[in-house]
């Protein structure tokens, strides 16, 4: 008699606009961009993550690089599809018969019926048995060590890559909370178009990204600015390659407004919160997770502006898919936490 072994594969997926990354086993087994190639004659997957981030805006006819979320939601089901699937496959285990695969997977607090569904089908046509959403705020709250349980009120800000998630969050719920499109796709491109009208040249996402990463700033006042930084593009003028240099305080400059935004949302979601949560606030402060955490000097601008002590996650990057991690493995007891789908 043949013996087939029964195998659960639990994953953790913090599914990003910018990037994905997976927790299997509490250790974050994938970290990669959120694109995928494709073969435009046949329809194929040629590459998922970073290989499909390295053709990105270099390809010709025959191949499209997609990148199928936008503003935190999938955008293109067919390439999220094949995204989750690529990325799954990466960890190298072998899928057994009678695999059972559960799945968490965090979404943004502003997200529609119709925009959640999607991503239960996403994970239905990879085969999860089992499905889990959680809120990023939600996730990103565990994630950074906050007892979500206790009647104490947090605020926590998450800057991704499509979405600024703004909540308060008390008694194992989120009580207010803002969701605006504005965040680090907002930043790469005020940072290519502030590039055409101070330099006169054209950047790609890539170049306008590796701007933000190195002399990306919220304020121009530094206490330990980061040297200039060249950028490589092509003349509007004379079509021919050229390289211009910027500093962090033109950066400061061209990501102002976008920032704005942010602070605007932060103040509406304050102005919100119930005052016994308003006190517990102000001697908490506010923390700062996801990747726009890292824009040098956000703390700081944040704290003037609110008057409240402003926090940067510990490695802000990874705390959304850490909580998430935290929700699957204690799914039973934050299962009032999450939404689910199972089969």
């Amino acid at each position: 008699m043949r013996f087939f072994n029964f195998f659960t594969q639990e994953l953790a997926v913090d599914l990003g606009t910018a990037n994905t990354l997976i927790i299997q086993n509490d250790k974050v087994v994938i970290d990669e961009p959120s694109i995928v190639a494709i073969n435009r004659n046949t329809g194929e997957v040629i590459a998922v993550g970073n290989r499909a981030m390295q053709m990105h805006e270099k390809t010709h006819d025959n191949i499209k690089t997609i990148r199928p979320l936008k503003d935190g939601v999938i955008a293109d089901f067919q390439a999220a599809e094949a995204l989750i699937q690529g990325l799954i496959n990466m960890i190298g285990e072998k899928r057994r018969f009678f695999t059972h695969l559960k799945m968490v997977i965090c979404i943004p607090s502003g997200i529609t019926e119709v925009e959640k569904r999607a991503v239960f089908d996403s994970a239905d046509h990879v085969d999860s048995k089992e499905t889990y959403l959680i809120h990023e705020p939600m996730a990103a709250a565990l994630g950074i060590g906050l007892d979500v349980e206790e009647p104490i009120g947090n605020m926590v800000i998450d800057i991704g890559g499509g979405t600024t998630e703004i909540a308060v969050i008390a008694l194992s719920g989120i009580v207010t909370d803002q969701s605006i499109r504005i965040a680090g796709d907002e930043f790469t491109s005020d940072i290519i178009d502030y590039m055409k009208r101070k330099h006169n040249i054209l950047i790609g996402e890539r170049t306008a990204e590796q701007i933000k990463i190195n002399v990306g700033a919220a304020i121009a006042d530094l206490a330990d600015p980061p040297a200039k930084y060249a950028v490589n593009g092509r003349d509007m003028l004379t079509g021919i390659p050229k390289q211009v240099f910027t500093t962090h305080i033109e950066i400061s400059e061209a990501l102002d407004k976008s920032i704005a935004k942010i602070e605007e949302a932060v103040l509406k979601a304050l102005e919100d919160t119930p005052p016994e949560l308003s006190s517990d606030i102000y001697r908490t402060g506010i923390y700062l997770t996801g990747g726009g955490a890292l824009l040098r000097g956000l703390d700081k601008r944040m704290a003037a502006k609110t008057k409240l002590n402003v926090h940067i996650a510990d490695d802000p990057l990874r705390a959304v898919v850490r909580g998430t991690g935290l929700a699957l493995k204690n799914s039973h007891r934050y299962s009032f936490l999450m939404d689910r789908k199972s089969i």
